[in-house]
């Protein structure tokens, strides 16, 4: 990016329900950075309300997702695009082809992980040769999973002074669920792409599958965490959030900055209270459930007129009063241990998601020079991408993050 562009960000699908929370952060949260935006999207009078909502002025560009010569106009104009236009897997293609052309980084929101390995295949050399971030997994699926074992990791080798051989998070949470999420939940059981999830290694760069599928099997069933001290269960996200743990941790080996021998990463819901086994218990055969009925149309068909529909989500008070903890415990070979803490306010899928992606996004955009490796391309995770500088922009922006040595309980 030689030439001056007019916009440091354009976000795209700006008047979409997670599209128009981006726009409020970015108009309430800017302050004195002079970054210079846009909004973009398909339908120019949607996008003429969205902007008729804000106090600041804003331009408007136009193009349909499919429109490849607008898609390419709109990335020529911009530093970074970020993109809430989902599901991706059938609204995304054309707009990251046109960001890789023209060396233009990239953020979004998607857990689509069989969409991600298609762009790794097509697109991660040439952006990889070029300089050009990719960076997918930017919500509450993956940065809390992904920037937290990073962080971990990193702490145990430079404060504790060993490698890590193992992580797992917790996570505790609530809020919602937004019609665009679901969105992309259908489409990935309908489209049969969902089959490609089981494999703990889908974003892996070949031949990085040392420490085998063996060990890295996705929880089934709740639990007793004996380290813990407390009932766990399957995390709905976890079959997300664990293959870009592994692709981040293999990029690093890649790189010589492994994050250790033979490193595994499971993540978990945790749950507290005297109804703590039938709540693991419970959440599991939901789980499950919702699962069933997603791959079978009839079943679906009665439920989904009971969800939110794309374009729709959560009231602002539950988005408010919604809140997550992601708790990450780290181990050694010899033993030490390590614990790492993120949390956030707000409704995960929607606020949490709505500031880890623009953060992102000005991560890329005002801080360049700050960035880990600024030869770095390719298609990345926020960790391998972002690394502490995104750590440091969430804290600023009332994340909790924290990292300390660990002692079990008694």
């Amino acid at each position: 990016m030689n030439k001056p562009r007019p916009y440091h960000v354009v976000l795209y699908g700006a008047s979409g329900f997670t599209g128009q929370q981006t726009v409020q952060y970015f108009a309430q949260n800017l302050g004195d950075d002079q970054v210079r935006w846009a909004i973009a999207g398909r339908n120019l009078q949607k996008l003429e309300q969205v902007k008729a909502n804000l106090a600041v002025p804003v331009d408007i560009l136009i193009a349909e997702s499919q429109d490849q010569e607008g898609l390419d106009e709109i990335a020529a104009q911009a530093q970074v695009i970020l993109n809430t236009a989902g599901p991706f897997a059938l609204h995304g293609d054309a707009l990251v082809d046109a960001c890789v052309r023209h060396k233009t980084h990239y953020v979004d929101i998607t857990g689509e992980t069989p969409w991600v390995k298609s762009l790794i295949q097509r697109y991660h050399a040439k952006a990889a040769a070029e300089g050009t971030r990719i960076i997918p997994f930017c919500g509450f699926d993956s940065v809390p999973s992904d920037l937290g074992t990073y962080l971990l990791v990193r702490f145990m080798q430079q404060e504790l002074g060993v490698s890590c051989q193992q992580v797992k998070a917790y996570f505790q949470a609530a809020g919602g669920f937004n019609g665009g999420t679901l969105a992309s939940a259908t489409n990935l059981m309908q489209s049969g792409q969902a089959a490609q999830m089981a494999d703990p290694f889908l974003l892996n760069p070949q031949g990085f599958t040392a420490n085998g599928i063996e060990n890295n099997p996705d929880p089934s069933w709740p639990q007793y965490d004996k380290v813990l001290k407390a009932w766990i269960a399957p995390f709905f996200m976890g079959p997300v959030n664990t293959r870009v743990v592994r692709r981040s941790c293999a990029l690093f080996e890649q790189w010589q900055a492994a994050y250790g021998s033979n490193f595994t990463y499971q993540e978990y819901l945790k749950f507290d209270g005297p109804w703590a086994s039938l709540s693991a218990f419970g959440a599991t055969l939901g789980t499950g459930l919702f699962g069933l009925a997603l791959s079978q149309p009839w079943a679906w068909s009665l439920l989904q007129s009971r969800l939110p529909q794309p374009g729709s989500g959560p009231s602002q008070k539950v988005m408010d009063e919604g809140w997550f903890r992601c708790e990450l415990i780290g181990q050694a070979a010899d033993g030490q241990m390590a614990r790492g803490l993120i949390q956030n306010q707000g409704d995960p899928g929607n606020r949490s998601t709505v500031k880890f992606l623009c953060e992102s996004a000005l991560c890329l955009a005002t801080e360049a020079d700050q960035l880990p490796d600024q030869q770095r391309g390719g298609v990345l995770t926020p960790a391998t991408g972002l690394g502490t500088l995104l750590a440091d922009r969430l804290r600023r922006a009332g994340t909790i993050i924290q990292l300390a040595p660990y002692k079990s309980k008694n």
